[in-house]
């Protein structure tokens, strides 16, 4: 029965939304609620609740004072250097951005940690893709199955709760995946490098005020501009430069449109133009600038970055610290502080606010026992001739177990009901220890990881957009590591 109640309540949530008949924060505080009452533990709902709150409370913290940080260093023009740079790379074509993004990411990945990955590749990427009116879910999904391939390091999470729950050294598990890993990032950028060829396909090669078509683009924008109905390319005072409009109408996921006679965009969703959107966080002349405190901003967040990688302090408190250091030296006056705070309380509360309503969704799965259930049932569904292929259905319920469930829940829950299946089988712990590494690509968009709200939020993105899109390419690229790690005989 609570097998059944589980599935039917990540069901209707994932329907619900993907739908835009609820909004995620609703859907994931009533659903739950309901589907605890239908599971007779109405009484106890409280007591889930709370206890899902205890649990993510410091993931809340993290992310709302992680947020007041880097909202302050982009305010005071830290990743300024960045976003120019990314620009005279990217030159306003639409391919290069996109592969642009998921090197980014990947970059940005190293540090291990996922909401500071996607709110540096948001900060510094988004301006662009609004100004050149390309697809902000194809950010979104590009950024989180950049980051998924990545998760895996050792300091990243996954990796150090396999080897926790199996007793393993995390070494032993993670150096010999770095091939298939390699791979995995490799089809990012290979899909990265498709994504952004179809969007420079919709709106045509594009340059900005000021700046030339990317040479190794001429050929298409020759192509576009004879096929298009009136393809004359067009030049823009205010705007970028449209070499060639697109030749068909968009894909329903990428309906994204831009208007050569503007500097906004109409945004995925089809909300219509932004007029606060564009390269305004370029703007060399805005107030909050402090390049004389430029390198003292910088060596900041280095060391807020190291001492996160090396675990000297919990990171909600290296968070709380560091936003409280960089607000008093880089606004000293207590009018400026208020306004820096209140320039970023909208996305804190968007952000922490779906947190714990999250905590709503985990607390009543978990208190209820429905996750127990349903994972249960998962394992004793596999077939008995099945058993010498454990590692191989490692990595299969991977893809599923980790976008339903928490982290925790899977490697401390049921990894060690697997190992133990593969062990009387003669399968090695360490093979299905690498194998349950291989989900993290889909598990970074799973509506159960807070850092997903910092992306989805910070790009303007509905969460179901960003579902609908990134699934099926994150799923495949899990398929792809694992593909890999049988192919080079790792797992």
């Amino acid at each position: 029965m609570l097998t059944f109640l589980g599935f039917a309540m990540i069901a209707t949530f994932l329907v619900l939304i993907m739908m835009k008949k609820m909004s995620p924060i609703a859907a994931l505080v009533l659903i739950p609620a309901l589907f605890c009452v239908f599971a007779g533990k109405g009484a106890h709902l409280g007591d889930y609740v709370i206890e899902g709150v205890g649990k993510l409370a410091p993931t809340a913290a993290m992310l709302m004072f992680a947020i007041v940080y880097f909202g302050l260093m982009i305010d005071v023009g830290l990743f300024d250097p960045i976003v120019r740079g990314i620009l005279r790379f990217c030159k306003a074509d639409p391919m290069r951005v996109v592969v642009g993004t998921a090197v980014l990411a990947a970059i940005v990945s190293l540090d291990g940690d996922g909401s500071t990955t996607f709110m540096i590749t948001v900060s510094a990427m988004y301006p662009l893709y609004k100004r050149l009116g390309l697809s902000l879910v194809v950010m979104t999904g590009v950024a989180a199955t950049a980051n998924g391939v990545m998760n895996t390091l050792p300091w990243g999470g996954p990796t150090a709760r396999a080897a926790t729950a199996l007793k393993l050294d995390a070494a032993d598990i993670f150096v010999p995946m770095i091939p298939a890993l390699a791979v995995g990032l490799l089809f990012v950028f290979a899909l990265a490098y498709v994504l952004g060829l179809r969007e420079r396909r919709r709106v045509g090669v594009l340059a900005l005020p000021g700046q030339k078509a990317p040479e190794d683009v001429e050929d298409v924008q020759e192509d576009l501009v004879g096929a298009a109905t009136g393809g004359t390319a067009q030049t823009a005072s205010a705007g970028p430069v449209v070499s060639g409009p697109s030749t068909g109408p968009a894909p329903a996921e990428t309906s994204a449109s831009i208007s050569p006679s503007t500097s906004t965009s109409t945004s995925d969703t089809g909300s219509g133009p932004d007029p606060e959107d564009g390269f305004q966080g370029l703007d060399p002349d805005r107030p909050t600038l402090r390049p004389r405190l430029y390198w003292f901003n910088a060596g900041l967040t280095v060391a807020l970055l190291t001492a996160m990688i090396m675990e000297w302090l919990p990171i909600p408190v290296l968070f709380l610290l560091g936003a409280a250091l960089a607000l008093t030296v880089n606004f000293p006056h207590m009018p400026d502080q208020k306004a820096r705070i209140a320039a970023h309380a909208d996305n804190v509360l968007n952000v922490a606010g779906m947190v714990f309503a999250a905590a709503v969704f985990t607390g009543v799965l978990t208190g209820t026992g429905m996750v127990k259930d349903m994972a249960d049932w998962l394992v004793g569904a596999i077939p008995e001739g099945m058993g010498p292929h454990m590692a191989l259905v490692t990595g299969l319920l991977s893809l599923p177990l980790t976008y339903f469930m928490s982290n925790d829940g899977f490697y401390f829950g049921v990894l060690p009901v697997l190992a133990e299946a593969g062990a009387a089988h003669g399968v090695s712990p360490l093979e299905i220890a690498r194998a349950s590494l291989v989900g993290q690509a889909l598990h970074m968009s799973s509506p159960l990881v807070p850092a997903v709200y910092v992306l989805v939020g910070m790009a303007k993105v509905e969460f179901g957009d960003h579902t609908r899109f990134t699934v099926k390419w994150a799923a495949l690229t899990s398929l792809v590591v694992l593909a890999a790690g049988m192919i080079f005989g790792i797992i």
